[in-house]
């Protein structure tokens, strides 16, 4: 392992999206922001949700949080 940074379970435009959504904004926001189709944004969320393994995007924000790889 390289330094003392643990490997992400997020790729960088994961981390970009789930970022986005702890303030709030919606999916055609940070869409629009990041240059993206909706449907991509989604796909980023639900391929997160299942390597989580919960259910929804309020269960992946909290588990991220828990984990230490979003921060409020």
């Amino acid at each position: 392992m390289e330094g003392s940074k643990h490997r992400s379970l997020l790729t960088p435009r994961e981390r970009e999206i789930f970022n986005l959504l702890v303030e709030d904004q919606t999916t055609k926001d940070i869409a629009g922001r990041l240059g993206i189709s909706e449907k991509t944004v989604r796909n980023h969320i639900s391929n997160t949700i299942q390597k989580l393994g919960v259910s929804g995007r309020a269960q992946a924000i909290v588990e991220l949080l828990r984990l230490g790889e979003l921060q409020l």
